[in-house]
């Protein structure tokens, strides 16, 4: 059972939160990105609280800005550091006396998964990311790469002073062509019913300026005429190292992050497994659900050691080979 509360963090800051299972349990924590909510990943909060399936408190913010969580009024108050302590003192709230059993994350809510991981690899045990790129690929692939620098220009687009009135404008209309333009309304996964635009419908009538402000506070955006954004970057390699064994799930089809994102993910990230979803998009979590759900569960029930799905396979061969000499 889905219930909601309010948690006041040592920020300052009030999240709304949708939230299953016991206290006291291990913590699985989710982290929704734009333009959506907490109540995205309600078939993962009912599902991984149940005990056959690990029995976790499962805890689904609304991120700062979102919903009826707190929504500070200037820009700065949306850079990457603020966001990651907001997730640092919830988790301290719910899991007061052991690391996160798991933070799983999309889109903006995976990009302050992969700071916190960098920043509190002490604070994790596992990470999974859903198409959200990892800022090391994201810089490179922003700096070099046109076609990302193509799909990536409705960021700019976002940072407008009058995004929250265009988005607005027809009913959303924009806003549902994010969706519809990856197939949600008519592609082989449809899944934009009537009742869940209806969900989003509840979210946007409270207010978008506060979600575009995550992109106005973030360099991370192609470089335009005026405005070097990504093209002045620079990132050393302690700032993007992350240690935290970690499942990335790729929709490849995602016309916003290309595919390249997840190349070379490996010098960033040790404890690297990647499943890539040949007929997926960006919103992979809507599309196929009981996939993503089971390669989750896989990855949350793998062994201590941190070892990936390839390592595991590989040692796993190499006794047998021995049994048999």
């Amino acid at each position: 059972m889905i219930q909601t509360l309010t948690h006041t963090l040592a920020t300052g800051i009030a999240l709304s939160c949708r939230v299953s299972g016991e206290p006291g349990r291990p913590v699985l924590m989710f982290l929704h990105g734009f333009p959506e909510a907490a109540f995205v990943w309600d078939d993962l909060l009912t599902y991984f609280a149940q005990p056959e399936h690990g029995g976790y408190r499962c805890v689904a913010p609304n991120l700062r800005g979102y919903e009826h969580s707190s929504s500070p009024a200037e820009v700065s108050d949306y850079r990457a550091k603020h966001l990651v302590q907001d997730v640092l003192a919830l988790a301290s709230l719910e899991s007061p006396n052991a690391p996160l059993a798991g933070l799983v994350a999309h889109d903006w809510g995976g990009a302050i998964a992969w700071n916190f991981a960098n920043q509190h690899p002490t604070q994790l045990r596992r990470l999974v990311i859903l198409n959200a790129p990892h800022p090391g690929t994201m810089l490179r692939e922003l700096q070099n790469n046109p076609a990302q620098q193509a799909a990536s220009a409705y960021m700019n687009f976002l940072i407008r002073p009058d995004a929250q009135a265009l988005l607005a404008e027809d009913n959303y209309r924009r806003l549902w062509e994010f969706f519809t333009g990856m197939g949600a309304a008519d592609g082989k996964h449809a899944w934009l019913t009537e009742a869940v635009k209806d969900q989003y419908r509840a979210i946007w009538d409270l207010g978008l300026n506060a979600a575009l402000n995550y992109y106005r506070a973030s360099p991370m955006r192609p470089p335009r005429l005026g405005d070097p954004a990504a093209s002045a970057l620079h990132l050393p390699q302690d700032m993007l190292t992350v240690n935290v064994p970690t499942c990335v799930i790729w929709g490849m089809q995602d016309s916003a992050l290309l595919p390249g994102l997840i190349e070379g993910l490996g010098d960033y990230v040790p404890k690297l497994t990647v499943h890539r979803i040949k007929n997926g998009t960006h919103w992979l979590l809507h599309e196929q659900p009981a996939r993503v759900t089971q390669q989750v569960a896989d990855f949350l029930s793998e062994d201590k050691a941190g070892r990936t799905a390839g390592e595991r396979t590989t040692r796993i061969s190499a006794r047998a080979h021995d049994r048999h000499q």
